[in-house]
């Protein structure tokens, strides 16, 4: 039904044909026939299998299929195992990726309560949440969860807590009257309950008016699949990479077999060096090496409370420029507290309450008789405004149930959305008095008097505008205020609502969902890394607004905005307005998905926070969703890419921290394999060019590209984290992996190598002997590319960073140059790898042109390169 909200519960019942005694059970298999079950619809979802060929279908990935073609071609048959068992379990964990992020909507239909009370033929009954149909009469008591969306046909001081739904920590306060108003968003539809949420106080009745796929939960779940995932940064990246790498690969590849064939070499033999140089070019370790190096860093982030599901969204926090946060539970407790107390005409702050003093000690007790919440074995049970004045008392060691039969209650007026009022008689030294709390708007009307340590006095015009002068203070900080009013009456005497007037005023007590302690510095964080923190939230505009400046996000009052204002807004309106808002208050899912796309729009890597079920789209949509580990629905962990274990919005900083570190190996790491294959390449090039003999047997090209691809990589991608990268802005989201300044220094370096391996290739051939000069060139260019890994550490030099800071590395050289010796110095081995003997002035003018890079390039670091 649409706008039901607008209606009486009297048209709600006669539009959909509901009698007083509910549906008869053939009305019920009729509207099940229509409506269906009440339950998410099954998508069709791709199977496994095909889940796992889309990972193939990866430029890099193809590249890497036509390395092991070659390497087949050429009979290394090793290589090609080696190769295709990376494509292999790349794809496995992608699949198992995608499997475990498309959990979701399971998880959605999991928050249905697994049955409802429910009046048919007259009788009421409990018959299975699925089982719900439209036209139901649903009966809702506390701690029920809502099996279906509904319009309320009667209000017993029914509250619901929907903060799954709308981000609100408040239970929302259920009205029956009709709503006259156009574009009310959910958290203001007083007079309807949604699937999902819970009952925390009173009883209600309502007439089911929407189920399955079409409640507010179901919507969610529509938008979940159009939510679209976006490729990470880094993924984006290493397409364009991969395809200018191949570019450049079948180009040189092709030079390389023209040249021969002009040279008159044989045509066989020209083709076969031509795809081996081909193969040494190709970087077969670069994904496996990417994988590796992200698992580490996932291995590290969950010791530091940030579990990743999904292993490419790792390199993604290293660009995040937004982080786009919910307020409860992730910027705040999740726990309404006490903040201030305005007792005997002053403000108290909520740990400097003096219990010796008589004023003090009584709104203490009040806030207990007057409540109908409790805390019994560590388990909180009621609203959450009378748990925190519960939780209040207990910081000064007063138990409310030792209190509650101190004082016992004779007689209560519940608490009703109407009068905003719940009232208790309690008998206190003897005598009978009457406790009221509620709002102070209603609550002044019925003051007759104020106790003061002076005594009682008056209550007069001067006092009632002290007091809303108070009252406007807390409000205008977000603060929720209770007022507390007392009266004597005559023992046995039964109360009314009448009653409540004649009231003697006592105090105030103010309270808000605080923000986390960590929250202000992990926010300041945040902005000196480049880092914009925006507040999306589902509560009041000035209560999202007060946490946001107390914790640094909201500066000045217009970058707060309502979701009815970007109701208004085109998506391009947003897009220009969404750099200068910082806050979105009573916003929607639908809202939070325009907000996030607008600023991916603008080019930003977008973090999106949340723990609600209404969270769920926006942190599929982000780049990077996070989502809550202790307080957070399921839907959102499912939705999500990260997971934080201790709900701290500081770990995001960490996280952020170590994903840019992560990013800066992989690059690196790219750096040092694409440098030392440069060498190589540049070394070919140069002897074929001048017609000189052949510096490498395809052999050894082989062996180098075994040797120093694969661990040396891996252990510059393990580089320990710079602590100086959080000064740094985030990486610009366009860059691409293979660009200009990323080109030159690969060149460059590579140009270095080549030159090195050169020097000892003309040194060996002065000896006459080709083979010399041959192996002299392949133990060069072999150790170059090893002690190379040095370079490829960091930008800084290693007198900066340290020589021996990175454990990894230093095992990789020294298994490297291990084996290479063995190679060099084993006479059955020499045959094999067409080596030959070297003497012992041929192996120190190796090593001396194998270092000679190290040392060319840390001078220049030392020399150029600016400090962090």
């Amino acid at each position: 039904m649409k706008d039901v909200f607008r209606k009486t519960s009297a048209e709600v019942l006669s539009a959909l044909d509901v009698t007083e005694t509910g549906l008869t059970t053939d009305d019920v298999q009729k509207r099940r026939e229509q409506y269906g079950y009440n339950e998410l619809d099954e998508i069709k979802r791709k199977t496994a299998v095909q889940v796992f060929f889309e990972q193939l279908k990866d430029f890099l990935v193809i590249i890497l299929l036509a390395a092991a073609l070659i390497s087949a071609f050429l009979g290394e048959i090793e290589n090609t195992i080696v190769i295709m068992i990376v494509v292999i379990l790349n794809a496995i964990l992608g699949t198992v990726q995608h499997v475990k992020a498309e959990q979701s909507l399971n998880s959605l239909k999991a928050l249905s309560s697994p049955s409802a009370k429910v009046l048919r033929n007259g009788t009421k009954e409990e018959v299975p949440s699925r089982e719900i149909v439209v036209g139901d009469i649903l009966y809702l008591d506390p701690g029920d969860l809502v099996s279906a969306d509904g319009r309320l046909l009667e209000n017993y001081s029914l509250q619901i807590n929907e903060s799954s739904l709308t981000g609100e920590s408040l239970s929302s306060l259920k009205d029956i009257e009709p709503i006259n108003e156009d574009d009310v968003s959910i958290g203001d539809k007083k007079n309807m309950v949604f699937s999902g949420s819970f009952v925390t106080y009173g009883r209600g009745v309502v007439v089911v008016t929407n189920t399955g796929m079409k409640t507010e939960i179901g919507k969610i779940a529509n938008l979940l699949e159009s939510a679209i995932e976006k490729k990470t940064p880094l993924q984006a990246s290493l397409d364009k990479f991969g395809k200018y790498l191949a570019l450049i690969i079948i180009v040189i590849a092709v030079l390389i077999f023209t040249v021969d064939l002009v040279r008159g070499n044989d045509v066989v033999d020209s083709f076969m060096f031509a795809v081996a140089l081909a193969v040494a070019a190709i970087p077969e370790a670069l994904s496996s090496i990417v994988t590796i190096v992200l698992a580490f860093g996932t291995q590290k982030m969950a010791k530091e409370n940030a579990i990743v599901r999904k292993l490419h969204a790792v390199e993604s926090l290293g660009g995040i420029s937004v982080i786009c946060s919910d307020k409860t539970g992730t910027l705040t407790q999740n726990k309404m507290t006490v903040q201030h107390i305005y007792v005997d005409q002053k403000v108290v702050e909520h740990d400097q309450l003096d219990l010796d003093k008589d004023l003090e000690n009584r709104i203490l007790l009040m806030s207990l008789l007057c409540n109908d919440s409790e805390t019994v074995d560590n388990k909180a049970i009621g609203d959450p405004t009378e748990l925190a004045l519960v939780n209040f008392a207990e910081a000064y060691n007063i138990d409310e149930l030792v209190i509650r039969d101190k004082y016992p209650r004779v007689e209560e007026l519940p608490f009703s959305s109407d009068r905003k009022l719940m009232t208790t008689v309690n008998t206190y030294e003897g005598k009978n008095y009457m406790v009221t709390k509620g709002a102070l708007d209603v609550l002044l009307d019925r003051l007759a008097k104020i106790e003061t340590s002076e005594g009682v006095l008056a209550f007069t015009d001067s006092t009632k505008q002290q007091i809303e002068q108070v009252n406007k203070d807390f409000s205008m900080n977000g603060l929720r205020v209770l007022g507390f009013a007392y009266k004597e009456i005559a023992e046995g005497q039964a109360i009314d609502f009448e009653d409540e007037n004649d009231l003697t005023f006592i105090g105030l007590i103010s309270m808000m969902d605080p923000p986390r302690d960590e929250s202000a510095h992990a926010v300041a964080a945040c902005i000196d890394a480049g880092i914009k923190p925006v507040m999306i939230t589902g509560d009041h505009k000035i209560t999202a607004s007060a946490i946001a400046k107390k914790i640094g996000i909201l500066k000045h009052e217009s970058e707060a905005v309502e979701g009815f204002d970007i109701e208004k807004w085109s998506d391009e309106e947003l897009q220009e307005k969404v750099a200068d808002i910082s806050v979105y208050a009573r916003v929607s899912p639908e809202h939070k998905i325009r907000i996030v796309r607008a600023w991916q729009e603008k080019g930003n890597v977008v973090a999106m926070t949340g723990d609600g079920v209404n969270d769920g789209p926006a942190l599929k949509q982000a780049d990077v969703g996070v989502a809550m580990g202790i307080t957070g629905t399921e839907v959102a962990k499912e939705a999500s890419a990260i997971v934080l274990t201790d709900d701290n919005f500081s770990t995001i900083v960490k996280a952020i921290s170590n994903g840019r570190s992560i990013y800066a190996n992989i690059q690196n790491s790219i750096k040092f394999l694409l440098a030392g294959n440069t060498g190589g390449v540049v070394a070919v090039l140069y002897a074929s060019i001048l017609a000189m003999p052949v510096p490498f047997a395809a052999v050894h090209l082989l062996f180098i590209n075994l040797l120093t691809d694969s661990l040396p990589a891996i252990a510059v991608g393990l580089e320990p984290h710079n602590k100086d990268i959080m000064k740094e802005k985030p990486r610009d989201n366009d860059t691409p992996l293979l660009n200009k300044r990323f080109a030159v220094q690969v060149l460059s370096e590579g140009l270095v190598i080549a030159i090195a391996t050169l020097v000892s290739y003309h040194i060996g051939l002065s000896t006459g002997d080709n083979m010399i000069a041959a192996t002299m060139a392949f133990a060069t260019l072999c150790l170059a590319r090893l002690f190379h890994g040095f370079n490829a550490r960091s930008s800084q030099s290693l007198f900066r960073i340290g020589l021996f800071t990175n454990k990894y590395l230093w095992f990789a050289v020294i298994l490297g140059v291990a084996l290479l010796h063995i190679v060099l110095l084993t006479p059955a081995l020499q045959g094999i790898f067409k080596v030959a003997p070297l003497n012992a002035a041929q192996f120190g003018t190796i090593y001396m042109m194998a270092l000679m890079p190290l040392v060319v390039i840390q001078l220049y670091k030392v020399l150029f390169v600016k400090k962090v």
